[in-house]
């Protein structure tokens, strides 16, 4: 087993008996497990099956990497031939709104298949995603990918304000750093053959990571109707920062298989979307329930009712869950463990 630079230009990765694992697949696995622990943390929390999460994740997984792929391959005009051959693949290609479309079809059918309301699967499964996405964005930072236009001004050359891009031999995402921990103590460095970017594979990170602090908190504390709005406040704010971002990018990472802006015009559309679905649950549940949050006259709360992953499964007692302070008499007890002999 050899070890390369993980961080340096040209696919940077670890080569391990011969087969190279490049640090963007490393991101993204690693954003895929954080999605998976934040998720069956939320599962347990608002009374919903582990067991009916793993099902979710083993279905809803494998098609949001395709869907990834393959949202990348038809908006780019790449031949229907390249879209899943090895060695394509190995250059890279995905697109996050592809494994985004992709997750909303299959948690959507799993939940009509399983009688489950999607909404309330969907307030906790955007949590995930969003930080997954927060964290992946550092994938294009080793790849030195996904910036936007030259910063000419020197006193602005400095991250995380922007990034430093240097493609020849020897070019390494690290030298942002290098250059300007070199800029902020005064030091002299020797690295030349590359210029300062936007750093917008920050940016996007960034309000990524702060709209999932915000809907997790969210979905911690609040249990009350209607169900849904986390999932359209993340369909919202995720289009609103792409549709900001997406025209600003280097000409290379846009989208535009014949001549349409694909990924600007899908974010439009999540955007207006998210806005319009917000407004209509909210609206629903004001007619239904006689206020916009909870309820007037029945039962406030979105998440009273156990979901389970099969007939035979059994709602137990848990501290994390939040409805079994409030209905104690719906979980039996875990039964005790056996002592050791």
């Amino acid at each position: 087993m050899t070890l390369t630079p993980l961080l340096a230009y040209e696919a940077p990765g670890i080569n391990l008996f011969g087969f190279k694992i490049t640090a963007y697949a490393l991101v993204i696995v690693f954003g895929i497990l954080v999605a998976f622990f934040v998720i069956s943390l939320l599962f347990k929390r608002r009374n919903m099956s582990p067991d009916f999460f793993l099902t979710l994740f083993c279905i809803c997984l494998p098609i949001c990497l395709v869907t990834t792929r393959l949202f990348y391959c038809i908006t780019d005009g790449m031949p229907v031939k390249e879209w899943f051959s090895f060695e394509s693949i190995r250059n890279g290609g995905l697109s996050i709104i592809g494994g985004v479309l992709g997750g909303i079809v299959s948690v959507l059918v799993v939940c009509l298949v399983k009688k489950v309301d999607f909404f309330r699967v969907a307030d906790c499964v955007v949590v995930g995603l969003v930080l997954a996405q927060a964290i992946g964005r550092w994938g294009n930072f080793a790849n030195q990918e996904v910036y936007g236009a030259v910063v000419e001004n020197e006193a602005l050359q400095c991250f995380p304000f922007a990034v430093y891009i240097n493609r020849t031999d020897g070019g390494s995402c690290m030298q942002t750093f290098t250059l300007t921990f070199s800029k902020w103590f005064g030091f002299e460095t020797d690295i030349s053959g590359g210029t300062w970017h936007y750093a917008f594979f920050f940016y996007e990170s960034l309000f990524n990571f702060v709209v999932g602090v915000l809907l997790f908190v969210n979905a911690w504390k609040n249990g009350k109707k209607p169900n849904g709005l986390n999932g359209a406040l993340y369909f919202a704010s995720y289009g609103l920062i792409r549709s900001i971002m997406e025209p600003l990018r280097s000409p290379e990472y846009i989208l535009s298989g014949g001549g349409v802006p694909w990924s600007l015009v899908t974010s439009i559309l999540l955007l207006i979307g998210g806005l319009g679905l917000a407004a209509i649950l909210l609206i629903m549940n004001k007619k239904k329930e006689g206020k916009f949050f909870g309820s007037l006259s029945g039962d406030p709360y979105g998440i009273t009712k156990y979901i389970k992953d099969a007939k035979d499964e059994k709602a137990y007692f848990s501290k994390m869950n939040m409805m079994c302070a409030l209905h104690p008499e719906n979980y039996e007890q875990q039964p005790p463990k056996e002592r050791k002999k």
